[in-house]
């Protein structure tokens, strides 16, 4: 090795002592894995750099992260661990460097043809935390000749610090979550104690009896929706929800969610209307995803307004974005109450004994669109009512 080469290997590994630090400080998985694939790329002297982790229980591959991600969408893809690069690895536990990948029969094209990047030459290792192999980290295109051994052994040192970096934000992030969900069960499970408790009383008379019964139906019912939402949360959270990214109108979703909510707005006298000043641009996103969020800000309206009160969704284009609101004419949010609206199970006191919820609703919305690379405002006004507006960006291709 020439006294270059040497001084160029030093300073990489140098740099990855750095990395180690700052991957070592960083509990958020989104933000830890995007550092990882930048360190990867870095390190390796390579275009771009990749993270894939593997379920062991569902036995899948999911893309999560990369240097060259313009399509947010892409991160839950699944990749086959029959018949790719990335399944090799993590089934082997071994490295692999690949000089001509196109020509691999283990090479899965369809990642590349979603990120507009060809790989021709690959070097993968296995990213394993605890004697078990959770991903596979792999650097594309080296930017000068070809990968090498040296490469191989920064990339499996890279490797190993990651993958524990990862587990220990894993851990943080679903005992964070599990310590949330276990306070919020308490209530519920209270309620269904003390009705089993009046059940078994023998002076219980039939309209006492009703009474219990239908707590026991509204608790279970809110206990359902509540590990139902914990679960999307969670998998959001995670990264292991797919999106499934197609170009459609947003004209037939929003009456589409408008048909599906009217009968209940109906119920409580709620009059509901579609406004749509002029034609919607197409979108490229979740359909069923953006559905969900659409469904959930009405049902919201809904549950909070005034009695015959008044919900209009409308969608307008505001330069490179599609905007579609959601507004009520409600009681209004409290200021105390705005900065929390999108934090998980957080429920307002002014409403909270009025109106059932998980609290996990507009977190998950704020999620959906987030991972769209759009985001959620909120504007409120005491006795006026509340408008909560998604912004989206207009991808047509």
């Amino acid at each position: 090795m020439t006294d270059k080469a040497q001084a160029s290997l030093l300073e990489r590994y140098r740099r990855l002592a750095e990395i180690s630090r700052n991957l070592a400080s960083t509990v958020d998985l989104n933000i830890l894995l995007d550092r990882i694939t930048e360190a990867a790329a870095h390190v390796s002297g390579s275009e771009a750099a990749s993270i894939l982790l593997y379920d062991e229980n569902q036995g899948q591959l999911y893309f999560e992260s990369a240097t060259n991600l313009d399509e947010p969408l892409m991160r839950g893809l699944i990749v086959p661990v029959e018949g790719s690069i990335a399944g090799w690895i993590v089934t082997n536990g071994k490295p692999v460097i690949i000089d001509d990948t196109q020509s691999d029969p283990r090479h899965f094209s369809q990642v590349g043809e979603a990120t507009n990047v060809t790989t021709n030459s690959l070097l993968g290792v296995p990213l394993i935390a605890k004697d078990k192999v959770i991903g596979a980290l792999e650097a594309i295109n080296k930017i000068n000749g070809a990968f090498t051994q040296d490469d191989q052994e920064i990339l499996m040192d890279l490797g190993a610090q990651a993958a524990v970096a990862i587990e220990n934000a894993r851990l943080f992030q679903q005992s964070d979550l599990i310590a949330e969900m276990v306070h919020e069960l308490r209530t519920p499970l209270a309620s269904l104690r003390t009705a089993s408790h009046l059940l078994l009383r023998k002076d219980v008379s039939q309209d006492q009896l009703a009474k219990v019964v239908n707590i026991i139906d509204n608790e279970t019912t809110r206990l359902i929706n509540m590990t139902t939402s914990f679960l999307d949360l969670a998998r959001l959270e995670s990264g292991r929800i797919p999106f499934n990214s197609e170009l459609f109108d947003p004209t037939g979703l929003l009456q589409e969610c408008i048909g599906m909510m009217k009968n209940k707005a109906a119920e409580k006298n709620l009059r509901l209307n579609l406004y749509i000043p002029n034609e919607l641009p197409k979108i490229k996103a979740d359909q069923d995803k953006i559905k969900q969020v659409v469904l959930n800000l009405i049902s919201n309206a809904v549950n909070y307004n005034k009695p015959s009160g008044t919900i209009t969704v409308s969608g307008h284009r505001q330069q490179n974005e599609l905007v579609i609101s959601v507004n009520d004419t409600g009681p209004g949010i409290r200021q105390a109450d705005m900065v929390h609206l999108f934090d998980k199970f957080y429920r307002s006191q002014a409403t909270e004994a009025s109106v059932q919820g998980t609290g996990l609703g507009l977190a998950i919305c704020k999620k959906i669109v987030e991972a769209h690379d759009g985001y959620i405002d909120v504007q409120s006004e005491i006795g006026i009512g509340t408008t909560f507006s998604v912004h989206l960006p207009i991808k047509d291709s």
